[in-house]
């Protein structure tokens, strides 16, 4: 400093000059020279300055700058809210460059991070919890819609206080002003203000920031996308337009969810719900002579399934599709005269990919023989006319209408209604789902007339215990002009991966719309571990056990339309083929010279079409023994990673089974036919077919028929089987 009198602003020039041109040498300052302010000489203003290292003499002068952006923020802002803490921010970036200090935020906002978990651990963990049993390209899918969403939160700019109190009357608009001061001081201020120290959003706020943004940032986010989808590659647009919406519609479902597990600190997959190559989930069915049908209806997650009670009537949400939680949770457990009692179960457990068998290896096995997406998607945008598709008709008055049809019609015009409710004791009762109630129990006991009345009152009723988890029963209600009509009754238990559905049943004038006198998708062969279900559901003398089985991928309310737009891609790529080899061959001369059969293939144009020979060459043997390797390796890696070859992956061990080796005089295993297959021991495909039959074979004679080992078994039987045929190598 000059003196103590001196008031130079330092870097501020009362008389700033016009903007320098780049193209021109600029003078070296010489520090003799006289301040432009105040007149004393520049080396008196940095005469404090003389022992500060060069890396401190640079970290001064970026504050300067970041104080003159903030001070044109200052004036710029209009917000009240946000110009405080652009001002607060600028005195301490002033205050930090006199004193030589490093900038600290003070007061009450308290120091990151904020919450725990953060937001990227939350939807991390949403992404195992809601997708680990998918395949793994589209579990990577997933995970990539996660770190999008996440990109766009850290540099995505938040609503003022002043127009989330707008937005948000019955909100915390104070906890959500004090988040909005720590975002601006943390966050956002510091990516262009280098001076401060600068955190993400996503690893420094939590679920309350979160909850307070998500439902404005996603619709911003999605209208961005759309309005720039003309920018965005093939790929990535398919992506963002179809995919990110539903991922955000489940990732709302846990964010304003009471019980959702994805926020707990504690956080784990479940095993029965890792991750696995298989992502077919399955359910397990009890089912005596039903009177009604059992109805399938896209149900809640199971948060917010639990959380319904009498005084909140909930209508189901879009019903684009399967739900995940529905998807995940599986079979069902019918005593006689009950309807139904499904249990809808989720995964297996977690399968560890066979050394033998690359990660490449099973994508290449999954997608063998499909159609590439970008033909299909290239094929879909020809088709322009809905109503010139084949498959089920969507015209009521069409003697060939989809038997859905009507349903979804009256539905879209809320006709009927679908509605998730139960009762409750620690609340005070809506008289419109207490007389629900009372139709669903009088719809029960007339369509389920070997039930007893008391029974059916005390469940659809009872708010029920917290057995598994799960919570009470709660009912799917079927509504037609505000009185009831039909209902699934169930229970839903999380731990266990199961929902119990315990009555289904629709009323006689309203049969005629759903299929009726058969359980659609339901069978015999129990592929769900009995250990996942005992002492959960109640088991009934003369039940039959039986299995459904639900794929979260497929929107089953709307399967008449998928399958409809399936045959109209399918016609297009026959139409396709068909032009590429549309020639024509000059007319076959050699009968008329006395020949009376010619082979199939010699007919001109007949391999162009994609024909190959069948029959005859069906089930002979291959003569080139590398065919015959890799026809074979291909099949036994197909094979090991069927959902039902877990049991016979390794040779049985002695301390699981001491009295195995003693039974089985040949013992084989998958692991040990890999071996054989690389060392060449299979040089004719009846050895390798003979392994494979002696697998089932030992598994049938040490181990009970009802047993998990030998249902396995059988359906593993079957695959083979199937494949052995698929491939020629023996005949149909």
């Amino acid at each position: 400093q000059a003196n103590d009198a001196c008031k130079c602003n330092g870097w501020k020039n009362p008389n700033p000059p016009t903007a320098p041109r780049m193209d021109l040498q600029q003078p070296v300052t010489n520090l003799s020279e006289p301040c432009r302010s105040c007149g004393h000489a520049l080396a008196d203003h940095v005469s404090h300055l003389e022992n500060v290292s060069e890396e401190e003499i640079n970290r001064l002068l970026g504050m300067v700058v970041d104080v003159e952006n903030l001070f044109m923020s200052v004036h710029k802002e209009e917000d009240t809210d946000t110009k405080q803490v652009y001002f607060y921010l600028f005195k301490l970036l002033r205050k930090c460059i006199l004193q030589m200090s490093q900038p600290v935020v003070e007061g009450s906002l308290g120091s990151p991070p904020f919450e725990k978990p953060n937001i990227e651990q939350g939807v991390l963990n949403f992404v195992q919890y809601k997708f680990s049993h998918l395949p793994p390209k589209e579990r990577q899918t997933m995970y990539e819609l996660s770190k999008m969403f996440l990109l766009c939160l850290n540099y995505w700019k938040l609503e003022t206080p002043s127009q989330f109190r707008q937005r948000s009357q019955n909100d915390d608009v104070a906890t959500y002003k004090v988040n909005y001061t720590r975002w601006l001081c943390y966050c956002h201020v510091p990516q262009s203000c280098d001076s401060l120290p600068r955190y993400e959003t996503t690893h420094v706020f939590g679920r309350s920031l979160l909850k307070s943004i998500f439902t404005v940032t996603r619709r911003q986010l999605l209208e961005k996308f759309r309005v720039e989808k003309d920018k965005l590659v093939p790929e990535k647009r398919t992506l963002i337009l179809t995919h990110f919406p539903k991922f955000l519609s489940m990732l709302e479902e846990e964010i304003y969810g009471e019980n959702s597990p994805i926020w707990e600190a504690d956080f784990t997959v479940p095993a029965a719900e890792g991750a696995q190559l298989v992502s077919r989930p399955a359910a397990v069915s009890t089912v005596a002579v039903p009177t009604t049908p059992l109805f399938s209806k896209k149900l809640s997650n199971s948060s917010s399934a639990a959380s319904m009670d009498a005084s909140t009537p909930e209508p189901l949400p879009g019903r684009a599709g399967v739900s995940p939680a529905l998807g995940e949770l599986g079979p069902s457990l019918v005593p006689p005269g009950a309807g139904c009692a499904a249990l809808l179960h989720a995964p297996g457990e977690k399968r560890k990919l066979p050394e033998s068998l690359t990660l490449e290896d099973a994508k290449r096995i999954r997608v063998m023989g499909d159609i590439p997406m970008e033909l299909v998607n290239e094929v879909m945008l020809t088709i322009t006319d809905p109503a010139a598709m084949l498959g089920p008709e969507t015209s009521l008055l069409s003697a060939n209408a989809a038997r859905d049809e009507t349903a979804r019609l009256e539905e879209r015009r809320g006709i009927i209604e679908f509605h998730v409710i139960g009762n409750s004791l620690s609340q005070k009762s809506n008289k419109k789902i207490l007389m629900w109630l009372v139709g669903l129990q009088n719809v029960f006991s007339h369509q389920l007339p070997r039930m007893p009345k008391e029974y059916i009152t005390r469940l659809v009723f009872g708010p029920g215990g917290a057995q598994g988890g799960g919570g009470g029963h709660k009912t799917l209600a079927l509504i037609k002009d505000g009185r009831v009509i039909g209902g699934i009754c169930f229970r839903m238990f999380p731990t266990q991966g199961f929902t119990e559905i315990v009555f289904c049943a629709v009323t006689s004038n309203e049969q005629v719309k759903v299929r009726v006198g058969r359980w659609v998708g339901f069978s015999k062969d129990i592929k769900v571990p009995k250990s996942r279900y005992l002492g959960y559901i109640k088991d009934y003398e003369g039940a039959t056990l039986m299995e459904c089985e639900l794929n979260p991928r497929i929107p089953y309310t709307e399967l008449s339309h998928i399958i409809k737009k399936q045959k109209e891609i399918i016609k297009k790529l026959i139409e396709r083929k068909q032009a590429q080899i549309r020639k024509v061959y000059p007319g076959l001369t050699c009968f008329k010279e006395g020949v009376r059969q010619i082979p199939i293939e010699s007919v001109p144009g007949i391999r162009e079409t994609g024909w190959k020979p069948l029959g005859k060459e069906k089930g002979k043997e291959l003569k080139d023994p590398d065919q015959l390797y890799n026809t074979l390796k291909n099949l036994l890696a197909q094979i090991k990673t069927h959902p039902s070859a877990w049991p016979f992956m390794e040779p049985v061990k002695k301390s699981e089974a001491p009295d195995y080796y003693e039974i089985i005089r040949f013992p084989i295993d998958l692991k040990t036919m890999t071996e054989r297959l690389k060392n060449r021991y299979y040089v004719t495909k009846k050895l390798f077919i003979a392994d494979l039959q002696r697998i089932i074979t030992n598994c049938r004679e040490y181990n009970p028929p009802d047993s998990d080992y030998c249902k396995c078994a059988n359906t593993l039987e079957k695959f083979f089987y199937f494949k052995l045929k698929e491939g020629g190598l023996i005949d149909k």
